[in-house]
């Protein structure tokens, strides 16, 4: 094994085993805690919707910064590992057939009002095949999902952050997105995996159309 490798593992053996100790079902959570430390995304008594939840470190970590006023919605096709506390509801399920199958509100029974979100989060992935341009368009076409969803569902001032596989593509997605929100940023998280191709986009300030 080489010197490099051997940071490298040290490394990500650093994140799994802090992640273990402080009680989260992966390491991944510090990648958001990182993101949400240099922008300020999450604040106390935000609805947060959370995509690609499982196994449910990142609605761990909503949960406690949004307060017993604030709610965190979850949403995956895989079960998650935690403890669901009050202010969390968990929906298993496609979130294509559950946010644009019915309206929102007749899924989700808010305690208060509108099902309306001050932020929406994704760190949805593809199952990776090894195929760089095949993995890379899969990606896009989540974030692109997650960016519809926001398109529907967020506040007017609202976030959204979600996770994108570098490609040739990216770069327009990424113009897109500076007609929406008043600061759209590139993010590579120091959790992440050194070589990874992932990084995520931070959008601040839903505006719908700034430039119209």
């Amino acid at each position: 094994m080489t010197a490099k490798k051997k940071i490298q593992n040290k490394r990500q053996d650093f994140f799994f085993n802090k992640a273990k100790e402080e009680g989260y079902p992966a390491r991944s959570v510090y990648k958001l805690k990182e993101i949400d430390k240099k922008y300020r995304i999450v604040r106390k008594n935000d609805i947060v919707l959370d995509l690609g939840c499982a196994p449910g470190s990142w609605m761990m970590y909503l949960s406690q910064k949004v307060g017993n006023r604030g709610r965190v919605v979850g949403i995956d096709i895989q079960d998650i590992n935690i403890p669901i506390e009050k202010n969390m509801e968990f929906i298993k399920g496609d979130i294509r057939e559950i946010l644009f199958g019915s309206a929102l509100r007749e899924v989700i029974k808010f305690d208060r009002g509108e099902t309306i979100f001050d932020v929406i989060v994704s760190d949805m992935a593809p199952k990776t095949t090894g195929v760089k341009f095949a993995d890379a368009e899969e990606s896009l076409e989540l974030a692109e999902e997650a960016f519809k969803v926001s398109e529907r569902f967020l506040k007017r001032n609202g976030h959204l952050v979600f996770k994108l596989f570098e490609s040739e593509n990216t770069a327009q997605l990424i113009r897109t997105l500076k007609n929406y929100f008043k600061i759209v940023k590139r993010f590579s998280p120091e959790a992440s995996r050194k070589h990874s191709r992932e990084f995520y986009v931070v959008c601040k300030g839903y505006a719908k159309r700034i430039n119209n």
